[in-house]
């Protein structure tokens, strides 16, 4: 198989693997800062498609501030663990590619932790689609700040290919106008066995032979046991990109 056609396979394998660590998912994974939110939701939107949602970590946030939200999201075993973290938000089985909404009917999508999954050129003609005009697109990524060193050597126990870092995270493209970036620097207090399940979460490891998940996981296990405490301080750099739909 040429490498091209190896790599777009275990692209594929890794974007639909979550569903298999849906739970560790919902426990490991942190939220999203208030001042990333804020700044990504256009002023006065009421009605907000969270895509690409996951178990939901992003759409309790939305939903906390009293907007109308529907989540959409490919996975079924991530679609249960939202229903039960959000009951009374609509839960939609669809994709970046083929939204299950009409036309013109959110003020905004929001897509967390997930574009780099997405055949960005369905997406945006998709996305565009359900925006009303003048609406807004925001992406937003939780990323490992390994400027500190425990942080980098957690990277090099999980082999974290770095993934998502490979693409330009800000390409939108027409009919979006310019993009817009900001990012937010912060702390999140996570228990040792929360950082297990965060680990466990990457589709890196998911994805990996049995074994090597194993061996990772125990590498992981050893270095949160040198912080000699119960809780941990795990810094981020959130990115933030937004863009208007041409009216």
């Amino acid at each position: 198989m040429p490498d091209d056609d190896r790599s777009a396979v275990q692209h594929q394998r890794q974007a639909s693997s979550f569903g298999a660590a849906a739970a560790a998912y919902e426990r490991g994974r942190p939220p999203y800062p208030p001042e990333a939110v804020d700044w990504l939701l256009p002023g006065g939107a009421s009605r907000v498609l969270d895509l690409g949602a996951g178990t939901g970590k992003l759409t309790r946030q939305l939903s906390d501030r009293g907007l109308d939200v529907i989540a959409v999201e490919p996975s079924a075993g991530m679609r249960g663990q939202l229903a039960r973290a959000v009951p009374g938000v609509p839960v939609h089985a669809g994709s970046a590619e083929e939204i299950p909404l009409a036309d013109g009917s959110v003020d905004a999508v929001l897509v967390a932790q997930a574009w780099h999954w997405v055949d960005r050129s369905r997406a945006v003609r998709e996305v565009a689609r359900v925006l009303v005009p003048g609406g807004r697109l925001g992406l937003v990524w939780n990323i490992r700040d390994e400027r500190e060193e425990w942080v980098a050597e957690l990277g090099r126990i999980l082999h974290d290919p770095g993934e998502h870092r490979e693409v330009d995270r800000g390409i939108i493209g027409p009919p979006f106008g310019p993009v817009e970036r900001r990012d937010v620097e912060w702390k999140h207090r996570l228990s040792l066995d929360e950082l297990i399940d965060l680990a466990a979460s990457r589709s890196y490891v998911i994805t990996m032979p049995e074994d090597q998940r194993a061996a990772v996981l125990a590498g992981v296990r050893r270095l949160a046991g040198r912080a000699g405490s119960d809780e941990l301080l795990l810094p981020y750099v959130t990115e933030c990109y937004r863009a208007q739909l041409d009216s």
